[in-house]
């Protein structure tokens, strides 16, 4: 049976896992504020980008460009976007279930992968995948210029024949406590529908701009733009749900280190109570027996 000394230590240990994980979930909610500031504050301007582009190709008769060549998908590239760390409750499973998913749902298939984040490239290197190429330790602060990095080599890997198709896996940041897991085609673009709208909306966004430019130059100059903003994008959204997760995973931990103490120290108290019990009844019954 542990002693009182071993509930002390016990009680002293979890108190000092709490303070960390007080401690963690503060800095994630520091993080998460700066994160969500970014991701909302994109999202307007990749919602105007796909206006103006749905406007642009609808000028055009027949829109002709190497980003929007359709070929049957037998060579897919995925953009699988996880976290840098761990400690985020079940948010890297999630994104590596729903990356499984999409695998079998395309067997047979050549697939290769472009891991962003640590936990995503070190999982999948492990399942044997091929790697387009990978970036860690870009999502702790996110930079347009790795996303143009990024998106440079998808489109150059497209327009080159090399691959048929480009898919992005990423969390959603939704709220606090919610995310949305998402899978969207990146390439070939197809038919542009800003990402939230209703039908009417999409509709009513429908804007007669006044161009400068022929729509052709428009067109290949917006067409990389766009998916600059995509990947620019499902980084922001991934990076401000991962904090999420994180402060959410460390206020549940906090709240469950306080239950230990509460229960070891209900146990300490008992055991305590019972050796002052026994110490009274040896005592009586020695005066007794003296008697």
């Amino acid at each position: 049976m542990p002693t009182l000394l071993d509930f002390r230590r016990r009680i002293r240990s979890v108190k000092n896992t709490q303070q960390i994980t007080r401690a963690m979930k503060f800095v994630a909610a520091a993080r998460l504020r700066r994160a969500q500031e970014a991701a909302l504050a994109a999202r307007p301007y990749a919602q105007e980008l796909v206006r103006v582009l749905r406007s642009t190709m609808a000028r055009i008769e027949s829109p002709e460009h190497p980003l929007l060549a359709r070929r049957p998908e037998e060579r897919i590239l995925v953009l699988l976007l996880t976290g840098e760390r761990g400690l985020a409750g079940a948010f890297n499973s999630n994104l590596l279930k729903k990356a499984a998913e999409f695998y079998r749902s395309k067997a047979g298939k050549r697939i290769s992968v472009i891991p962003i984040g640590k936990k995503g490239r070190d999982a999948l290197r492990r399942g044997g995948f091929t790697f387009a190429g990978e970036y860690v330790n870009v999502l702790s602060r996110v930079d347009f210029g790795i996303a143009r990095e990024i998106s440079n080599l998808v489109t150059e890997l497209y327009t080159e024949d090399k691959i048929d198709a480009v898919y992005t896996i990423f969390s959603e940041f939704k709220s606090v406590i919610s995310a949305e897991l998402v899978v969207e085609k990146l390439l070939p673009i197809e038919k542009i529908s800003a990402r939230g709208e209703t039908g009417a909306e999409a509709a009513g966004s429908e804007i007669d701009y006044i161009y400068e430019q022929p729509e052709e130059q428009l067109l290949a100059r917006l067409l990389p733009r766009y998916v600059e903003t995509q990947v620019l994008r499902s980084m922001l959204e991934s990076c401000a749900a991962e904090h999420a997760a994180r402060m959410t995973a460390m206020e549940a931990a906090t709240k469950n280190a306080g239950e230990v103490i509460e229960g070891l120290t209900l146990h300490m108290n008992k055991v305590r109570q019972a050796a002052i019990t026994k110490e009274i009844i040896e005592i009586v019954s020695g005066a007794s027996s003296t008697a």
